[in-house]
């Protein structure tokens, strides 16, 4: 489900993009207070925040989303869980 003329766009309400396949691919150690993404039908990615499900959704593009996880495995954001 998307937007009343299909438009799937950055920062729009997640709850517009349906309930149905979302996942926690990632999750955190803070009791539930996850990021979940879902694959969507043009092949990008919409993250949004479990304790939001509602809130916005970050889309990005099957590009983006290799670029931000071959840097994690790189080690390039490990300074973002520094404390």
């Amino acid at each position: 489900m998307t937007i009343a003329d299909g438009s799937v766009y950055n920062g729009m309400p997640a709850s517009e993009l349906g309930e149905l396949g979302w996942e926690r691919p990632w999750s955190g150690p803070n009791g539930g207070q996850c990021v979940e993404a879902k694959q969507l039908a043009d092949g990008r990615v919409a993250l949004r925040q479990s304790a939001d499900p509602a809130g916005p959704a970050l889309i990005y593009t099957p590009e983006e989303i290799a670029a931000f996880i071959a840097g994690v495995k790189q080690g390039l954001a490990d300074h973002l869980t520094a404390c």
